[in-house]
């Protein structure tokens, strides 16, 4: 089984696919990796020898930023935008769409549940 930056991948999977498992690596990233690391993409994970993986795990190591690292920077750009109080700072504190997505109807996935308001009592006659 490879485990790179923590993750085991997937074993009856090919490497390329195997690879998009690892946050920060998608379809692309993958493909351009097993080109660094003269690894064929189409090579099953479980077929994978040691110094193949090793060489995968030198090129994930020296040339992308994964996993903890790139979540860690995710996070910390968020935390500046809310910090210097920006526009997509206040989104994000508000935690409301931050792209410029309307609100009025949908969002419902970053506002939450909805909070049903009481309408007005009609006066009993």
């Amino acid at each position: 089984m490879a485990r790179i930056e923590g993750v085991d991948l997937p074993r009856n999977k090919r490497i390329e696919i195997s690879l998009t498992y690892l946050f920060g690596i998608g379809r692309t990233s993958a493909r351009q990796i097993c080109e660094k690391a003269e690894v064929s993409g189409d090579t099953k994970t479980d077929d994978l020898s040691d110094g193949e993986v090793v060489r995968l795990r030198e090129v994930i190591e020296r040339s992308y930023r994964v996993e903890g690292d790139l979540r860690r920077e995710i996070s910390q750009n968020i935390k500046m935008l809310m910090d210097i109080g920006c526009y997509r700072g206040l989104r994000h504190r508000r935690g409301l769409p931050v792209r410029g997505q309307r609100t009025h109807t949908n969002a419902r996935t970053r506002k939450g549940p909805a909070k049903t308001i009481a309408g007005k009592k009609k006066p009993v006659k």
